[in-house]
């Protein structure tokens, strides 16, 4: 059985194909990011803009071309944050539909981050102890507490990379009120997230996917790990490095980002953000472990097709 899955992020559209076998191995046979940044220009009013959806259209019609070429006979298609809470969402879902006959699927943020844990869970071998998985999107970031046996707590929160970006980092680079302004947002969003987490205590933040690939890039560049990122489904992040090289990716200017070919360009400066968010839950909550889970919600998705 060929199974593909599409996942319409607020920053990029994802193109997931692969194709499962009796023996339960899975081979992936196509995967494809394009930056569509549907949430550009319109994340904090609440709409989808009419560039952004023609950009989302195109990106549609390109994987349809890639999965019928394929031959899939089972496709999903995830809309998540941006497209949920656009007053002007289902027009963006009308028209792919209209254009392609594709129908994309809205979750919600309990079903995304059930996805999440879904992947996660797939790619890494996760232990009894406890642990925190962070999934830093656009519009939404989802976190989830959980090990081996299962999800134990879970919450979709409305502060995603380009949201946090388009409210709060104006300077070049950013500057420390911005950082603070940032903090102070979190410790009114967050107070759910810390309780949960002195109930449970967590000691690893499992970054699924996204700005956690830029990081892990970031950090094998610095420290000239004989391991490299690319490819693997895990890969450890030691806490203190993680740190020093945040410390240096605060105080860089969008050009020094821009020119770094471990920063892919639609994370040039959503990464900052990512990186303010990352810092504040490592210390807020006094986690000590730090790992990137290469699967995330496409992958819980994929995981679902082919089973």
């Amino acid at each position: 059985m060929k199974a593909a899955v599409i996942d319409i992020g607020t920053n990029t559209f994802h193109l997931l194909i692969a194709e499962g076998r009796s023996s339960g191995i899975y081979n992936f046979l196509h995967q494809e990011t394009i930056p569509v940044k549907l949430g550009e220009g319109g994340i904090t009013k609440g709409i989808l803009t009419d560039a952004a959806i023609e950009r989302g259209i195109a990106a549609i019609k390109k994987f349809k071309g890639i999965i019928e070429d394929h031959q899939i006979s089972s496709i999903k298609i995830i809309a998540t944050a941006a497209v949920r809470s656009a007053s002007n969402g289902q027009k963006f879902i009308d028209r792919v539909y209209t254009e392609t006959g594709l129908k994309i699927n809205i979750v919600n943020g309990n079903e995304e981050a059930e996805l999440i844990y879904t992947g996660v869970k797939w790619g890494l071998n996760l232990k009894s102890e406890k642990c925190l998985i962070m999934d830093i999107g656009g519009g939404s970031v989802e976190f989830i507490i959980c090990n081996s046996t299962g999800l134990i707590w879970k919450k979709s929160y409305p502060i995603g990379a380009a949201k946090l970006m388009a409210l709060y980092h104006r300077s070049d680079p950013i500057s420390p009120d911005e950082i603070k302004t940032i903090q102070n947002h979190l410790d009114e969003i967050l107070v759910e997230l810390q309780k949960e987490c002195a109930l449970h205590s967590p000691q690893l933040l499992i970054g699924s996917s996204g700005a956690f690939e830029t990081f892990a890039e970031l950090l094998a560049r610095k420290f000239a790990k004989e391991e490299n990122p690319h490819y693997q489904k895990e890969f450890e992040m030691n806490v203190g490095q993680f740190k020093e090289m945040a410390s240096e990716l605060l105080r860089s200017t969008h050009n020094q980002r821009a020119s770094n070919p471990a920063i892919i360009p639609v994370r040039v400066d959503m990464i900052i953000v990512s990186t303010v968010l990352t810092l504040y839950i490592l210390d807020k909550l006094q986690l000590t472990q730090l790992k990137l889970s290469a699967y995330a919600l496409k992958e819980g998705a994929l995981f679902h097709l082919l089973n």
